[in-house]
């Protein structure tokens, strides 16, 4: 088979900084790609929402199809999710087939091999739900051991307040899936489910390990009426649905009991009213884009953004810059290369990008 590769380079100034200019360079073009991760400083995986795995070269553009195993369903918002390399391991956040027409949020595993991967589960969101809604799904590992995850609450609401309940949390789990000792449910929160480190969230799409700090942080996709960034902390509750972030769905129906933060609930470090449908998040380290070290790199759905926020300290945040808007489409993933060139997925206009000085 011939592959043919498109590059496209757009230049253009940013909206907010007169003297940056980017350039955008299309890999490749994708059916309906939702993450990527690096194998190497030449090559990614990239998962595909209808079920395909591709191995890409960044350089060349030339795509193989890897095979894999995995009992999933294209169901709505659902299919193949986040993948995540860590040494020799694929970790695969994935919409499972759990039969009856019931689905969840999955997570599995296999040893890294460039033409079939053989996974076995680690996890499964329970119980199974029947819906196509939120299922999440980001991954991080920290210090090599623990392996963090979001798990949407599937469109049902106050299950995220439902500590034996996985949909609507943030879940922590040793690599081989096993749940750590130092979990909540071992440290006082004696009814929750042993792989539940914060629960009260809607559909986290975005999470990122931060390189000066070593804290993971999320992105929450919200409701009608607003979105957010925070920090994961152990026993919390962001509150979703009590606390409803604009207190608006998208058929304009009301929600949650309450609109404003108390003390109940997990602090948000960054708020959007109303949502923009923020997806994917980096915390930027490298040497491409030096000036923006520490800084909060925020892809969003609806209006096609890729932001730019600066931390203030490790508990505020500062100013937000629009780096561009609908440049490439709807982007789904953003992940920071080896050499700290930026990597891009988008729907619509559904392609791999690479973004880079001038």
């Amino acid at each position: 088979m011939k592959f043919f590769k498109i590059i496209i380079f757009l230049f253009f100034i940013s909206p907010v900084s007169s003297n940056e200019v980017f350039k955008l360079k299309k890999i490749t073009d994708l059916n309906n790609p939702w993450s990527l991760t690096f194998i190497n400083e030449k090559e990614v995986l990239v998962s595909d929402k209808e079920g395909q795995i591709q191995l890409i070269n960044i350089q060349s553009g030339l795509k193989q199809i890897v095979q894999h195993n995995l009992n999933y369903k294209v169901d709505g918002q659902g299919g193949l999710l986040e993948i995540l390399k860590n040494k020799e391991d694929i970790y695969i956040c994935y919409t499972e087939d759990r039969n009856s027409g019931k689905t969840s949020t999955s997570i599995a595993k296999a040893k890294y091999s460039r033409k079939n991967l053989n996974f076995k589960n680690i996890f499964q969101a329970n119980p199974p739900i029947n819906s196509g809604y939120h299922f999440g799904c980001r991954m991080v590992i920290q210090d090599n051991k623990y392996l963090f995850a979001s798990a949407g609450e599937r469109g049902g609401g106050n299950i995220a307040q439902d500590v034996k309940k996985h949909p609507g949390s943030i879940i922590r789990i040793n690599l081989d899936g096993s749940s750590p000792k130092d979990n909540p449910k071992y440290k006082g929160k004696h009814k929750w489910l042993s792989e539940i480190y914060q629960i009260g969230v809607r559909n986290p799409q975005g999470m990122t390990l931060s390189p000066s700090n070593n804290k993971v942080y999320i992105s929450n996709h919200g409701a009608r009426g607003g979105d957010f960034f925070g920090e994961v902390k152990f026993g919390e509750n962001y509150g979703w649905e009590i606390w409803c972030w604009g207190g608006q769905n998208y058929n304009l129906t009301k929600c949650g009991e309450t609109q404003k933060w108390d003390k109940r609930f997990t602090k948000t470090l960054y708020t959007w009213t109303p949502s923009i449908a923020v997806s994917a998040v980096q915390i930027y380290k490298g040497l491409e884009f030096p000036e923006w070290n520490n800084h909060i790199l925020v892809t969003s759905l609806k209006d096609q953004t890729l932001r730019k926020l600066r931390f203030l300290n490790a508990g505020s945040i500062g100013d937000e810059k629009i780096l561009f808007k609908n440049k490439i489409g709807r982007i789904r993933d953003i992940k920071i290369g080896p050499k700290g060139k930026i990597y891009l997925l988008s729907n619509g206009n559904s392609a791999l990008w690479e973004m880079s000085k001038k």
